[in-house]
């Protein structure tokens, strides 16, 4: 993408961690105006309090960090209270995923809405052209198309194109990748000889706002009745009652361990039926699926999959990628609408509420919500 840097005001999205603080310093290095930008997206009392308070990008440490970051390369820093609008887009739906069964993936949810949407409408008024984060993905136009794309980042183990499938084609054309031809070796180089105290900060993995990663704890919290008014649901194998459960919400299909049933062979979640609060247990085999249908399509290399594709697709963030059909049954693919999957082989643990991220070489091509099994 090429930028006329003189005069180009960014705002970086800083997190207090190495890799926002390495964007931020790279773009200050080649001439941007940059201005540091942190959000704050929740409150801890909102959300049972910070049982590890510094592994948090929204923490004291966080924010703090940011800053310094921005004083010693000396652009302005603000912090943004988004917890009102983070709450109701992205905590009460992380909430309703699991009441209906599914897990759910917040991040990319927060990713279209807080990270790009909220802070595109905040740059714009502080009379910014483009947002900047540290993920490790890159971004293209494509003239043939007159679309924006995202591609793998050069590290493929830091690569995080799969969380950003969500972003719309007005979120992309305003979007840098600093970090985008950068390992992670690299960033944290370049982390130290600009002299940033975020050299060598540790990463956070978790869900920001659950940093115990309990989610039970979380989902009871939210819910005080919530553990009475499921508890004691039966558990079912080959169409008999084995057991009872702690409750649906705690459970996800593909899950092992802690179902509360001791049987002579392994056996495992294979499906939730949150309607009639029924866990159903199997062996291994019984989570090998073939197809399904994914929800909210958002389709960024091309404008339509109407006639359907051969691609690679990923069912988790860690997942290699597997070949499949991917067709589009309704909707415009700007994030409502319906996908049909169809794996050339049985495909393991495909868990409602997770994100199916669809690949062409590196490209991402787009994504959408695994809802059923056909």
């Amino acid at each position: 993408m090429e930028i006329q840097k003189k005069k180009t005001t960014v705002v970086v999205g800083m997190s207090g961690g190495v890799d926002s603080s390495v964007a931020a310093a790279l773009l200050v290095e080649q001439g941007y105006n940059v201005i540091g930008i942190t959000i704050k997206t929740f409150n801890y009392d909102d959300v049972g309090g910070s049982p590890d308070n510094a592994k948090s990008c929204c923490s004291l440490d966080g924010i703090n960090d940011a800053r310094m970051v921005a004083a010693k390369l000396g652009f302005p820093h603000y912090v943004l209270d988004f917890s009102e609008v983070f709450g109701k887009l992205v905590i009460d739906d992380f909430v309703d995923e699991y009441l209906h069964g599914r897990t759910p993936n917040p991040c990319v949810i927060c990713n279209r809405k807080i990270k790009w949407e909220e802070m595109i409408r905040k740059g714009v008024k502080l009379g910014a052209d483009f947002i900047a984060t540290g993920h490790y993905a890159r971004v293209r136009k494509d003239e043939a198309t007159n679309r924006y794309v995202i591609s793998r980042g050069k590290d493929v183990h830091k690569d995080q194109s799969y969380a950003l499938w969500g972003l719309t084609q007005e979120s992309l054309s305003r979007t840098l990748f600093p970090l985008a031809e950068l390992t992670k070796a690299e960033t944290r180089a370049l982390a130290d000889r600009f002299g940033l105290k975020t050299a060598a900060k540790g990463e956070s993995y978790e869900i920001c706002f659950i940093t115990d990663d309990n989610y039970e704890r979380f989902l009871k919290f939210k819910l005080p009745k919530l553990e009475e008014s499921v508890n004691g649901g039966d558990i079912v194998m080959d169409g008999k009652v084995i057991g009872t459960h702690r409750g649906f919400p705690f459970y996800t299909v593909g899950q092992r361990k802690g179902i509360g049933v001791a049987l002579p062979e392994p056996v495992y979640v294979t499906g939730i039926n949150y309607q009639d609060n029924v866990i159903t247990v199997g062996h291994e085999k019984e989570l090998l699926k073939r197809a399904f249908v994914a929800r909210k399509l958002n389709l960024i290399k091309y404008d339509d999959l109407k006639e359907g594709k051969r691609l690679t697709v990923k069912i988790r963030y860690k997942d290699s990628g597997d070949t499949a059909s991917v067709t589009q049954l309704d909707g415009d693919g700007t994030g409502e609408g319906h996908v049909k999957v169809e794996f050339e082989e049985p495909k393991r643990a495909i868990t409602p509420g997770q994100s199916a991220v669809f690949y062409e070489g590196d490209d991402v091509v787009g994504g959408a919500i695994i809802d059923s099994f056909v």
